[in-house]
């Protein structure tokens, strides 16, 4: 069983946007307050694509196939995972923390946890695997406090 103590900071985030939250008290009635945001503009992958995927020839007679595109939501996603891994190891570097919840959706956990220096990963006491982003700071402080214990 883990505990939000004084001072553990609580990441939510899913691939587009990072909230940093520092609990200000006890993991009995946690107060967490925002630390930094961050954020990422990522357009739909049809906004992003120039064209259409390119054909090539294939052996036979007239036979053609579609090349694969690249799918640059997706690399987005994947590329904010890995900045994400950054700022927490610089922070972690620095002392900012001794204590991490992260709270993401099962998929971007694994692409942090990819990422992740061990310098952070020693951090991390506990991981909620759902998306909270978008939810109010007093009904996260319930859910993750719910979560945990």
């Amino acid at each position: 069983m883990a505990e939000i103590k004084q001072g553990t900071w609580v990441v939510i985030t899913d691939s587009e946007k990072a909230l940093f939250l520092e609990n200000q008290t006890d993991g009995e009635d946690p107060n967490l307050e925002v630390v930094r945001m961050e954020t990422q503009e990522n357009p739909s992958d049809r906004e992003q694509s120039a064209n259409r995927p390119g054909r090539m020839n294939d052996t036979g007679v007239q036979q053609r196939s579609a090349m694969d595109d690249t799918d640059w939501h997706e690399l987005a996603k994947e590329r904010f995972a890995a900045d994400l891994s950054e700022i927490l190891y610089k922070q972690a570097h620095k002392g900012r923390f001794d204590k991490l919840v992260l709270v993401a959706s099962p998929q971007v956990l694994g692409e942090l946890r990819k990422d992740m220096h061990q310098e952070v990963t020693s951090k991390i006491v506990a991981e909620v695997p759902k998306t909270l982003t978008n939810h109010p700071i007093d009904e996260i402080e319930r859910l993750v406090k719910e979560e945990i214990a």
